[in-house]
Order: structure tokens, then sequence, then C-alpha cells
């Protein structure tokens, strides 16, 4: 086991757990062995549904919790439950028993009791929230995504500093390229936080990615760049407006392929197309948001997500371990 990512998952997060939990890590063993899942909830039930999957048992260990966190708990109620789940399994990871944690339980919650337990990276400021974002020619690491409402210029630069780190662990081929996001790519526009930040960021370089000045939100998928930086708030509101359009063009493309004889034969004709543009903004294909600025990884699946989504935060955790993230954070901070 030494040589494996080592996993700890709190198994009982989210919408149907812990089916989609131990299915999850089912399906991710068929393609990846290096791994080891340390599952932490109520051991009777788990053992009962570790039955139902193909998991070998030299893959897992079952950590007993006798409480779970809801979802409509508030993070501070959360913090005081020291022997739930998603306690125990971030507790895993400070003592550095396990790599990374992942849940896909009460974000709240998540955060809140990884900044208790999980010391942050010297001269980082505050942590982020980063997940992935598909464009024309790869995948863009979009932060902050709701961890910081408010950030000043020295966050901005944290954030870049993350964001590429990460981006860089997950696509090592690709080189990393941070624009801050904008409401027009002029110098003088943006409020003065913003302008700070950019003088900052092209004033200091980094060896770690190319800044490329500003960039507007009706670019954010053309791919020419990849590390797309902006406040907490303002990268809440972009995300979800993302995710709202992409599932009403999905619907009314599907409203439009079905509606009459000849709308079905033309989407019969171009099934192979169309299952292609599906995946494409299939979420569950990029599911798996990850805490930056903390010493270890902490990833959130989202709460929705089956159990394929589940697998691909699985992915997602252990191209952070493997890839070196914190390290490559740690290295290239400018004082």
């Amino acid at each position: 086991m030494t040589n494996k990512v080592v996993i700890a998952v709190d198994a009982m997060g989210g919408e149907n757990a812990p089916t989609k939990i131990l299915l999850g890590i089912s399906e991710y063993l068929k393609v990846n062995k290096n791994v080891f899942f340390k599952i932490f909830g109520p051991q009777k039930l788990l053992e009962n549904e570790v039955a139902k999957y193909d998991i070998g048992k030299d893959f897992i260990e079952i950590i007993h919790c006798e409480e779970i966190i809801k979802d409509n708990d508030t993070p501070l109620s959360s913090a005081k439950k020291k022997n739930t789940s998603m306690w125990q399994a971030i507790n895993d990871v400070k003592e550095k028993r396990s790599n990374v944690i992942v849940s896909a339980g009460n974000t709240g919650a998540l955060f809140v009791i990884s900044k208790l337990n999980i010391n942050m990276i010297e001269n980082i400021s505050k942590p982020a929230l980063a997940a992935l974002w598909p464009n024309k020619i790869s995948m863009n690491v979009v932060l902050d995504l709701g961890a910081n409402v408010e950030c000043d210029e020295k966050n901005f630069e944290d954030f870049a500093l993350m964001g590429a780190a990460l981006h860089t662990s997950l696509y090592p081929s690709h080189q990393s390229k941070v624009a801050l996001l904008n409401i027009g790519s002029e110098e003088i526009k943006g409020h003065e936080t913003i302008k700070k930040a950019y003088q900052i960021l092209e004033n200091k370089k980094n060896q770690l990615y190319d800044f490329c000045g500003y960039i507007e939100g009706n670019n954010i998928m053309n791919g020419d760049v990849n590390v797309i930086v902006t406040d907490g708030f303002t990268g809440n509101i972009a995300l979800k407006t993302a995710e709202g359009t992409a599932n009403f063009i999905s619907l009314e493309l599907k409203k439009a392929l079905t509606n009459g004889i000849i709308a079905k034969i033309s989407s019969l004709a171009n099934s192979f197309n169309l299952k292609k543009f599906k995946k494409r903004f299939d979420p569950r294909l990029y599911n798996g948001a990850i805490f930056l600025g903390l010493e270890s990884p902490v990833i959130k699946s989202h709460g929705s997500t089956d159990h394929i989504g589940f697998t691909n935060s699985l992915d997602v955790c252990v191209k952070t371990v493997n890839g070196e993230l914190i390290n490559k954070i740690k290295k290239n901070i400018i004082l």
C-alpha cells in the first residue's frame, strides 16, 4: 500500500449515499488499482453495500463513524460533531494517514471543518474553491467559485498561482495561461482591486504560468487561456449561469429533435454527433471541485451527481496527489 494514493472517503455525503460512493469506487478500481480507499461511515451499512460490488478487500478499509452531517446542517453545528464521517475523513488527512479527502456532502461544513483541521499553506492568505470548466481546446480551471465573496489583490495573486498549480497537476503537458475575469479586456476597465491585481501579475513573472491579462465572460470557453481568476461572488454566478445555459440548450435541442417524425428521423441520422455533443456537456465528466490553499487536497464532489460523477472526482483526487499540487504551490509562491 506504500506506493498507492490513499483517499479518505466520506461515504455518507450527498444524494443516494453510500450506494453511489461505493459503486463509484468499484468503477474506478476497474481502471486504476494503484489506490487505496479509507471509507468512513456506519460499519455494518458500509459492509453490506461493499458486498454488492466488486471491491477487493486489499483496496479498502472501513472506519466506523456513528454520525453523519446532513445537507441542512449549518457549518457551525457540523463543526461541533467530531464523530461524523466527514470530520473523521478530514482528520485522517490532517494526521497524514491519507493523502487526500473527498466528500459529496454539505459544502459549507466541508469547507469549515477542513479549515479547522488542516493548516493553510504559508503565505497563502485565503483558500479558494476551484473547478473544471470545458473550453474549445481542453479544460479551464476557474476560481474562486464561492469560498470568498470579497477579495483583495493579494487574494487574486494567490488564486492565479494555485489555479495554475492545479491546472499543471491535472494537465502536465499544457502550459498554464492565467487571465483575470473582467468586464472588458482593456487595462482601464474594472474596479480598483482588479486593476491592482493586473499590475501585480503583469510585473511579477512566475515560471508556473503565463499571465494573459483580462478575459470577458463571453470568451471563457474560447481556449485562449486555461486558468480564470475571479472573486467567489462573481465566479459562483458565472458558473451557475453557465450550468443553467448548458441545461437549457440540451433540453431545447432534445425537444427540437423529438418533435415530429422528420425531427426524429434527423436525430437518428445524426445520433453519433448528438451523443458526442451530450458527452461534451455532461457535468459528471467534470465533477470534483477542489479547496485550494490548504496543506492537503480537499475534493468536493457534487452532492446530486451519480456514481459516474463520483468516479471522476476520484480521478481528480489521484491526479492532484500524483501531480504534486501542494508542492507546486509552495515552490512557486512569490513573496
